[in-house]
């Protein structure tokens, strides 16, 4: 499992995931300690390329325009989860999730 952190500000994430083409799959993210005001930022890489933002959430549910998709952070905040709604062979990359204030 791969991990992140800036300062206490520790997440986790499943170390892979894959799918066939244009089948939605689902990346999930852990912050069992995230702070009430924290967001839950998402983030990827393409190969060759910089970090490129995606989407951030408090709580709940928000569309995700590029990916194509949906960013939910769960009831109580210690999870979220990026679904990609029809993944394209372009849209192989690293995926990272972090909590920031």
């Amino acid at each position: 499992s791969s991990a992140a952190a800036a300062g206490s500000a520790q997440v986790q994430q499943e170390p892979s995931a894959e799918t066939p083409e244009g089948t939605g799959v689902t990346i999930n993210c852990s912050h069992p300690d995230i702070q009430l005001n924290d967001f839950i930022h998402w983030y990827r890489q393409l190969p060759g390329r910089g970090l490129t933002f995606i989407a951030l959430a408090l709580k709940g549910a928000k569309e995700v325009r590029d990916p194509p998709g949906r960013l939910s952070v769960a009831a109580e905040r210690r999870s979220s989860a990026l679904w990609l709604a029809r993944p394209r062979l372009g849209d192989a990359a690293l995926y990272y999730c972090a909590r920031e204030p």
